[in-house]
């Protein structure tokens, strides 16, 4: 696509306004349906409708078999890991042998249409393989990523409750081999919810001691699978049957498990890759993220297959591994056309190496555009990017809940102008509004709630895994007819959104979200803890870091820097390394209303250095100057 070319996002936008299920309904064509449905959109179904109701589908198929038989050589993932030296390069042909004889050895271990399996696994093809092998057979894969403690994944054992875990016996972090069995076993032993099996992956840099009559090595069974000649067919299932479930931050207690249809998912990322991304069959497209986040889940996996594109699946760092020039090598090694990441990684590279140096050693001519998303990008990481690479730098935002993105620049429809801070416009689907307290629309370039007019689009989630109830509460009780986004921003007089920040208490730390109140609950249940606070602090590099606040208990005898050491550890047990839970602060007291509200807002504006006035409901005034002692010479 010619970027200098008119864009037709205008009309295209306009053609899904005037007809939402016409549009629709003709993106639909896209996908090979076993059964084409007979509703594209059932408003009576669901909290606020479903799509293609009375479709029958298989998302396997459309992303591996198909293929297979279309371009059976053309390469569907290429693994490229410097952490352990190795590349790998799967053809579609050979992409579906391997689902579909492991799909094979799930079902011979009892695993069937509408099960749960959990997938906890390093950046290795075989997590994919599991992922698509789940689609096969109808199972309901959840995915949780491998950094989280024990804690973190037996919440989710508990609320899924997976008949089958599939995992590693090690994933790699940089030089540090970080052993998952462990925390897997730690993790079942927390749990109410037994799996009846567990499938683990032996990796050579730690090899795990398996649990007799519960854990299978996965070479042994799909080693026993082919000597058998066991390969699974593609299962039917219903366009609103759920694909999978992943577990999103929330406020404490009950995580929220946001459910992917398999109809919706399907032709809202087939669109996304062709109209938005310009991606199209043969390309090849690089979502530099994990598995574990929803980026993983719809860009490095079912987007790209699902369009016949190559997926590259990355286990290495921007920096580290072995230089800030990694990701031109993997650009320039591949061949990649498109490269999705989030902004910290940019940034990182950029402070190892701001002039760049380590690009000059590659060339990169089959490089077309650079994708950012998970966070704000901050125009001055926008701009060195561009500057550095020649190309088009495109922002844009969406969440875990959508699955793909409310509001980019659609390079496939024709580039729009780019404006350094903003994601650019609402994509088709989403009717993005500003709106006060009240839900009442709001002018241009004032700041309020961002909210989307209902029904969302497809691809986007119906509910919350077993809780509808609280998927009503949490994101369309408070702006009837609307989703919340817990969002903040204004929109410009040419349309284009700026996101401000969040409106809950889920801080982005290098493009994932995590919940403060979640470390709240940590930090408390330390014994010598009284009462704490935890902000998001402003950090260059990862856009946000968390920093903890803490009363302790009178009576205390260790040092503050003791306990708050202890903190720091007790986190990175409690929800794991990923929180970059590096900064808690012993105080006196915590800055609160006269009703007892911690003023977390007025904090996070003297942490990050910014105006803040005095709130006119606090009890004592004299305790922000507490708070901004404190954070002297402790960032």
């Amino acid at each position: 696509m010619d970027a200098r070319a008119p864009s037709r996002y205008g009309e295209v936008y306009a053609a899904w306004k005037a007809d939402p299920v016409g549009f629709w309904g003709d993106q639909a064509a896209a996908i090979d349906w076993i059964t084409p449905p007979e509703t594209i959109f059932d408003p009576g179904q669901g909290a606020y409708g479903r799509w293609f109701v009375g479709g029958v589908c298989n998302t396997c198929f459309n992303a591996v078999d198909r293929h297979a038989a279309a371009r059976p050589d053309q390469a569907a993932i290429i693994y490229d890991s410097p952490v352990t030296g190795t590349q790998r390069r799967i053809s579609y042909a050979a992409l579906k042998e391997e689902v579909a004889t492991f799909a094979a050895v799930l079902q011979d271990l009892g695993v069937g249409k509408g099960d749960r399996v959990i997938v906890y696994m390093p950046m290795v093809p075989e997590a994919a393989v599991a992922m698509l092998a789940c689609a096969r057979i109808g199972a309901i894969h959840s995915v949780v990523f491998g950094g989280f403690a024990a804690k973190e994944l037996a919440t989710r054992i508990d609320d899924c409750h997976p008949k089958v875990i599939v995992s590693a016996s090690c994933g790699i972090e940089g030089s540090k081999v970080i052993a998952y069995k462990p925390l897997l076993d730690g993790a079942i032993d927390l749990s109410m919810a037994k799996p009846e099996a567990c499938i683990i992956l032996q990796r050579p840099q730690a090899e795990a001691s398996l649990v007799p009559g519960r854990d299978h090595d996965w070479a042994g069974l799909v080693a026993h699978a082919r000597a058998a000649g066991r390969q699974a067919d593609c299962v039917p299932v219903a366009a609103t049957d759920p694909l999978y479930v992943l577990y999103t931050s929330g406020t404490t207690g009950k995580p929220k498990g946001v459910v992917r249809d398999n109809g919706g998912h399907m032709v809202a990322l087939a669109w996304s890759m062709a109209n938005l991304y310009g991606m199209r069959p043969g390309d090849v497209f690089w979502a530099a993220s994990d598995v574990g986040w929803v980026v993983g889940h719809s860009y490095i996996v079912y987007a790209p297959l699902i369009a016949g594109v190559t997926s590259i699946l990355y286990e290495g760092k921007p920096v580290g591994t072995p230089d800030p020039g990694a990701y031109w090598r993997v650009i320039a090694e591949h061949g990649v056309n498109a490269l999705f990441t989030a902004p910290t990684a940019f940034r990182a590279i950029k402070k190892e190496d701001p002039k760049a140096d380590h690009l000059k050693r590659y060339t990169l001519p089959t490089f077309r555009t650079l994708f950012l998303a998970g966070e704000r990008a901050d125009p001055d990481t926008v701009v060195w990017a561009e500057t550095i690479l020649g190309v088009p730098v495109i922002d844009h935002w969406w969440q875990t809940e959508t699955g793909w993105c409310i509001v980019g620049n659609p390079v496939g429809l024709g580039a729009l102008t780019v404006k350094p801070g903003s994601p650019t416009v609402p994509m088709p689907g989403y009717d993005v509004r500003i709106v006060d307290e009240a839900g009442h629309d709001l002018p241009a370039n004032t700041m309020g709630s961002i909210v989307v007019k209902l029904p969302l689009p497809p691809g986007a989630f119906p509910t919350l895994w077993q809780q509808d109830e609280r998927f009503r509460e949490s994101y369309l009780a408070q702006f009837p007819g609307f989703y919340s986004t817990s969002d903040a921003g204004f929109v410009d007089d040419d349309g284009y959104l700026y996101i401000m920040g969040r409106t809950d208490d889920i801080i982005n730390v290098a493009g994932h979200r995590l919940s403060t109140g979640g470390m709240e609950e940590v930090l408390s249940s330390h014994p010598d803890v009284a009462e704490c606070a935890v902000i998001g602090m402003a950090d260059q590099l990862k856009g946000e870091v968390p920093c903890g606040f803490v009363v302790l208990k009178a009576g205390v005898n260790k040092r503050p820097d003791e306990v708050e050491k202890e903190l720091v550890a007790l986190v990175r047990e409690k929800i794991g390394p990923v929180a970059a839970f590096k900064l808690a602060i012993a105080v006196s007291r915590l800055p609160k209303t006269r009703s007892g509200k911690i003023l977390r807002g007025t904090m996070k504006k003297i942490a990050d250095g910014g105006e803040w006035s005095m709130p006119a409901t606090i009890d004592d005034p004299a305790v922000l100057a507490e708070i901004a002692e404190a954070l002297k010479d402790r960032r």
